[in-house]
């Protein structure tokens, strides 16, 4: 089928703009990965009701053995290449950008220092930044933001069931999924949400498509369940696969598929209206930053520091403290020039560090948050006191103002990257690994042994989640050499080799994409995958 004859045909489908101009497309093509895949068109459907006209009509192009895919796209923030594709693009942030209530509950049990305190509505193409000033006007948030969140729109961030600095107390996005509208692959529309028994048998008599997919996933997730228990990720955080252990919740009963949409990349389903749970926040914080050059005791520092249950526990290493310092002007250009003067004077020490070859092979950054900032600070002081034994350099910044250069520099890491390292180019492909924090000693050895044979061909930095495990490695690589390129096809096998010996994950946030789907297989072994495949199918 031509691009021509395939947006006259959408054209007459939908009410939104069909688009195919060049620009269009190219703006299209590329997401925050390494691929680029150039779409035939570009459609901005104005409502679910077009969004439902396109999927039937591109069934109806199917149907005449035409093969025509669609794949859903919101910010395109997506370091996987999720959003991707030489089919139909559905972008949602044009039209489908819009609120809808948010407002406050009755207190819910369920979350160890904070409880579900409010639900929001929303459409996927509403950026984070907006969702997020909606909800802080009843004092409430969504507490598993990425660290793109001044970036990424609400689409992303259910389909890859996002987490991010507040991950390692409340959790990924899926546990604040309450409700979806999706529009199903023939077109028609359903609500996906918690079912209790009585309620899912009611729905498996309908005879409609909604009707099949709850016949046959009830079937699937309570014939397998064994099978799927046995192969869920045991880490605290994953995004790999199809959530089938989500499903049923086992306390509750309940059956929800809105919980299996959520992280599925927009492959099952392309949802129109998300109803999402919110919490009200501790009103203060402190930080304590340990600087820390023996990997070796990591592991016990990460235990003792959970048992004061920290509401973040991030990390980065010494190669992103060296790139943050070096390229320090540019990251305070991006700033208005008060702010810009007051970080600059505020990371002074930390340069001096750098000057003197005293910076730490990994700086760990423990924020505490609670009602009032004298209760902060002295968790924060109880947790220094707990290290005291390992004589390591410890500083508790005692509000988030002092805090905030450390928060700078492991957020704008990669942007960092992106932005000055001429001829170098981010290759995020072993980005978002996940392993137990028990298995550091034996694991962080392996790894940087294993990066070290390819030192010629990269320089890395690692950030991430300390606390849960979850670690952001991305190396900066000349990609205009054949070699190189190889090298990515070569060294991710090998990398997640050593996570899944460890009981780890190859992806706790970022999802599978193009670059992880092909390591679904290693991850879950084969009679999983093929459950992934029946689900596809259904």
């Amino acid at each position: 089928m031509t691009t021509s004859e395939l947006k006259a045909a959408l054209t007459g489908a939908v009410r939104g703009e069909v688009v195919d101009d060049a620009e269009t497309l190219k703006a299209n093509s590329r997401d925050a990965s390494l691929f680029m895949r150039v779409p035939q068109v570009v459609v901005y459907p104005e409502d679910a009701e077009d969004v439902s006209a396109m999927v039937k009509k591109v069934q109806e192009i199917r149907g005449k053995g035409q093969d025509v895919s669609v794949t859903a796209r919101a910010a395109g923030t997506d370091m996987s290449g999720g959003p991707l594709t030489t089919g139909i693009v559905v972008s949602f942030t044009k039209h489908m950008n819009k609120m809808g209530k948010v407002g406050t509950t009755s207190p819910e049990d369920g979350l160890r220092s904070a409880q579900i305190a409010g639900t929001a509505i929303c459409e996927p193409g509403v950026y984070y930044r907006d969702f997020e000033k909606a909800t802080l006007e009843k004092d409430l948030i969504l507490p598993s933001y990425p660290a793109s969140r001044e970036l990424a729109a609400m689409g992303g961030i259910v389909a890859n069931n996002s987490a991010g600095e507040r991950t390692l107390e409340y959790g990924q996005t899926e546990r604040y999924i309450e409700e979806l509208d999706v529009v199903l692959s023939d077109g028609s529309s359903a609500t996906f949400g918690p079912l209790t028994p009585a309620e899912l048998e009611e729905k498996k008599k309908l005879t409609t498509l909604e009707g099949d997919i709850y016949r046959t996933m009830d079937a699937l997730v309570s014939d397998n369940a064994a099978l799927i228990e046995q192969h869920r990720p045991k880490v605290s955080k994953n995004s790999a696969g199809y959530g089938l252990w989500r499903i049923r919740d086992p306390k509750s009963g309940t059956f929800n598929l809105a919980k299996l949409i959520c992280g599925s990349q927009g492959t099952l389903a392309l949802w129109t209206r998300a109803k999402l749970k919110l919490v009200k926040p501790k009103a203060h914080r402190a930080m304590m930053v340990v600087f820390l050059n023996d990997l070796k005791i990591l592991p016990e520092i990460v235990l003792r520091v959970l048992r004061f249950n920290p509401e973040s526990f991030e990390s980065y290493d010494k190669h992103t403290f060296e790139l943050a310092i070096k390229f320090l002007p540019a990251m305070l250009s991006q700033m208005g020039w008060a702010k810009a003067a007051r970080l600059g004077i505020d990371f002074i020490p930390e340069a001096a560090l750098m000057a003197t070859g005293g910076v730490p092979e990994l700086i760990l950054m423990a924020e505490f948050a609670e009602d009032t900032i004298e209760e902060a600070d002295r968790k924060a002081q109880e947790a220094k006191d707990e290290l005291a034994d390992f004589n390591l350099t410890i500083k508790i910044e005692k509000n988030e103002k002092e805090s905030e250069k450390y928060w700078i520099v492991r957020r704008e890491s990669f942007s960092l990257l992106r932005k000055n390292m001429h001829n170098l180019y981010p290759a995020p492909f072993i980005d978002d690994f996940v392993v137990p924090p028990s298995s550091y000693p034996d694991f962080l050895p392996k790894l940087n042994a294993l990066l070290d044979q390819y030192k010629e061909h990269m320089i890395y930095t690692i950030a991430g989640h300390v606390g849960n495990g979850n670690f952001h490695l991305i190396p900066l690589m000349d990609l205009t050499k054949e070699e190189n390129r190889k090298i990515i096809l070569e060294l991710a096998p090998k990398v997640y080799e050593l996570v899944i010996a460890e009981g780890g994950t190859t992806t706790g946030e970022h999802n599978d994409g193009i670059i992880r789907t092909p390591y679904l297989p290693m991850l879950f072994g084969a009679e999983m995958v093929k459950l992934f495949e029946e689900t596809k199918k259904i």
